[in-house]
């Protein structure tokens, strides 16, 4: 199985992968445009789920970190790879979300069962 659940929690911190708002005092409404606007373009993991991120497109391949709950991605661009089923269904696809980096589509709400970016 590529992900561990750990229940529903509610709150948190920023966690690895989510994106954050870092601007500085003098930049904060252009920092919240920016953040708005990039979490506009990127995904929340499942709620309750830790999600292994795997060096290739399926579960064969080895994990090179893990997602925090409450964690948001940027979908670079999706390939097929392994069939794997979780909380959004069934599916081979698979989102690149960093160089090296592959997580199940099944673990994202994408808000559709098929590609939601360019293929790799």
């Amino acid at each position: 199985m590529s992900v561990e659940q750990t229940g529903n929690v509610t709150g948190g911190d920023v966690a690895e992968g989510a994106v954050a708002d870092v601007a500085g005092a003098e930049g904060r409404t252009a920092g919240a445009a920016t953040t708005a606007a990039a979490l506009a373009s990127s995904y929340p993991v499942a709620p309750g789920y830790r999600l292994n991120v795997r060096s290739g497109p399926g579960t064969g391949y080895s994990v090179v970190r893990v997602l925090a709950e409450g964690a948001r991605v940027r979908i670079n661009c999706q390939t097929s790879g392994t069939l794997v089923t979780g909380p959004y269904g069934t599916s081979a696809v698979w989102d690149n979300i960093g160089n090296g980096q592959y997580v199940s589509d099944t673990y994202i709400l994408t808000g559709s069962d098929g590609y939601v970016a360019p293929r790799c």
